[in-house]
């Protein structure tokens, strides 16, 4: 089921599709235009972190990205394939407003979601769309298989080589229980995903972008990429925001036209948009001062 809450139209005809053939051929750079609501967000014209669009003005990030971040200072490509350009279809905004979770704990990482607004807003298409959201009560049990998309390092300390086009890697569903074995922080905010033979992961770089997994026809966005101990670890999971619990806030935040907020239900994910990929390197997030000293913010 996809719906929008009252108040505004929604994104529901539009949210979560692709309109380009994202199956993936082999290697883990990611087809142009398969991943079309991926954004990266720039400091003072240096990439720290991913986002996601959910809206024509909005996207969805992490707070550990922005904290004391001044707006001036940041800028937001959508459409971009490489780091190194050019690229033709993108599309760049500054940020007019930025909005950090009220309830972010830094010891614990729980309630890592903010929201940005650009300075305005982007023309939907073919490299350019929103995605979808996982709405309340989505049942995302352990084994589901998700997509981690960015342009994080390859290793810890070793940047993406030239041209540094999109990654992304696929990776299993953990328990919250299980997950919680590793850190002993994990509340119900938070979703796990990772491998048990590792190799597969999220790092340094990737912070603040998208989780997503394929329901029926729409890919719905499931978490966003918050921390970490190392990457890619054999047993040790990487740690998102779970999306799936923040529709009212989001929703009382965001202005223009709402979300697509998406039921998720396991069992319709469909292996029509991708294939499964095993990188040679872990896919990495954007590494900030650490809390725990063995746990790194991605």
């Amino acid at each position: 089921m996809i719906f929008c809450p009252a108040g505004g139209a929604g994104q529901a005809d539009v949210c979560g599709t692709v309109l380009v053939n994202s199956r993936i051929v082999g290697g883990d750079t990611a087809p142009e235009g398969a991943w079309p609501w991926q954004a990266s967000l720039h400091r003072n014209n240096f990439p720290i972190c991913g986002a996601s669009l959910i809206n024509n003005q909005w996207v969805l990030c992490a707070t550990h990205c922005l904290l004391n971040t001044p707006t001036s200072s940041l800028l937001i490509y959508l459409g971009r394939q490489t780091q190194e350009g050019p690229n033709d279809n993108e599309q760049v905004r500054g940020v007019a407003q930025i909005i950090l979770h009220e309830d972010y704990d830094e010891r614990t990482n729980d309630n890592d979601i903010a929201l940005m607004r650009l300075s305005s807003p982007v023309e939907f298409t073919t490299f350019i769309r929103p995605v979808c959201l996982a709405a309340p009560g989505s049942d995302v049990p352990a084994g589901t298989e998700a997509w981690v998309t960015g342009w994080g390092t390859i290793d810890s300390g070793v940047p993406l080589p030239s041209p540094q086009a999109l990654q992304e890697v696929t990776v299993p569903v953990v328990s919250n229980s299980d997950c919680n074995d590793v850190y002993g922080i994990i509340t119900s905010n938070m979703i796990c995903a990772g491998t048990e033979n590792g190799g597969r992961d999220s790092c340094q770089g990737d912070s603040g972008g998208p989780m997503v997994s394929k329901n029926a026809t729409r890919w719905v966005q499931l978490g966003v990429v918050s921390f970490g101990q190392g990457c890619a670890l054999p047993d040790i999971p990487g740690v998102y925001a779970r999306v799936s619990q923040y529709q009212t806030w989001i929703t009382e935040r965001v202005t223009g036209d709402q979300p697509g907020f998406v039921d998720f239900v396991p069992g319709t994910t469909t292996t029509g948009g991708a294939t499964l990929v095993v990188l040679s390197a872990p896919l990495l997030l954007t590494l900030l001062p650490t809390i725990f000293t063995s746990l790194v913010l991605m």
